[in-house]
């Protein structure tokens, strides 16, 4: 089991779990994590590894806590991060975000979920036989269930669709004509800050967004509706022409913050949040 260490005065220990190499579309994740571990280093002791030596160094206890960041999609090292989240629950430790989500970090299998139970998301199937579902679209997009990152997306017509096998574990939905792209971040429950890519063709190219109410109750219906009391959670959504938020994706594994974009009152607003929830995360049940 995992246990504490003697030294009770002693400031918490941090393994931060990261890739600092990692190349993402239009992100500085390594940027990111230098500026966010420098940060936790007022109030924590803090040591950074790559995903891949997560596990042995956890098993050891000399960390009171295990947070997971730009640690890159799981994709790429899936057995790899099953064997980690065992060996997690097997010794005890704790692990920020909590490892109970049942969003990304669970695959898409959420898409599917979210909309049978009528929430407002993307509509999605998983066969192509379901298509007609579906509202009717000249082009579909088409992505794994186990993606991240828009890894294996693809743009098919309806006649395409016939060849697909849903065997082999893919995502059908409607290509949205929209405005926007919006995404809402939240630490614990509690919101934090939204940015939004005016440019539907710029993803990645964000401002500042000051969200209505009804925007806020859209994004936390999401967190609300998953089981991570202890984490970051980003909600990505859509602005359709019709003016209606649709969920694009619930990312509650190690969603890229875009820390950079923010001033330096809301940097230290979140941060501030980030050190708070992870304290109070050392002292609840595993």
């Amino acid at each position: 089991m995992h246990t504490a260490r003697p030294d009770s005065a002693a400031r918490p220990r941090i393994l931060f779990v990261t890739d600092l190499a990692y190349e993402a579309k239009g992100r500085r994740y390594c940027d990111e994590d230098v500026y966010l571990t420098a940060r936790l280093r007022e109030d924590f002791d803090v040591a950074l590894c790559h995903p891949l030596d997560a596990a042995p160094l956890m098993e050891t206890g000399a960390f009171d806590t295990v947070v997971v960041r730009n640690s890159g999609p799981v994709l790429h090292y899936e057995a790899q991060w099953n064997d980690f989240k065992e060996r997690a629950a097997r010794c005890g430790a704790r692990v920020y975000n909590q490892l109970t989500g049942k969003a990304d970090m669970a695959g898409k299998q959420y898409l599917l979920d979210l909309t049978a139970a009528g929430y407002p998301v993307i509509p999605t199937v998983d066969d192509p036989r379901d298509v007609g579902r579906l509202p009717e679209t000249a082009t579909y997009v088409v992505k794994p269930k186990a993606g991240a990152d828009s890894i294996g997306l693809e743009f098919l017509s309806r006649e395409e669709l016939a060849g697909l096998r849903p065997e082999s574990g893919i995502l059908i939905q409607p290509c949205v004509d929209f405005t926007y792209e919006v995404s809402f971040y939240f630490v614990d429950h509690t919101f934090q800050y939204a940015l939004h890519a005016p440019d539907p063709a710029r993803r990645w190219h964000l401002e500042r967004y000051e969200p209505t109410a009804a925007d806020l109750a859209f994004a936390r219906a999401f967190v609300d509706w998953n089981t991570v009391d202890h984490g970051i959670q980003r909600v990505d959504a859509c602005r359709t022409r019709a003016g209606e938020l649709l969920l694009v994706e619930l990312e509650d594994l190690n969603p890229y913050l875009s820390l950079d974009l923010l001033d330096e009152e809301a940097r230290d607003t979140f941060v501030s949040a980030l050190k708070g929830a992870l304290k109070r995360s050392l002292t609840s049940a595993v």
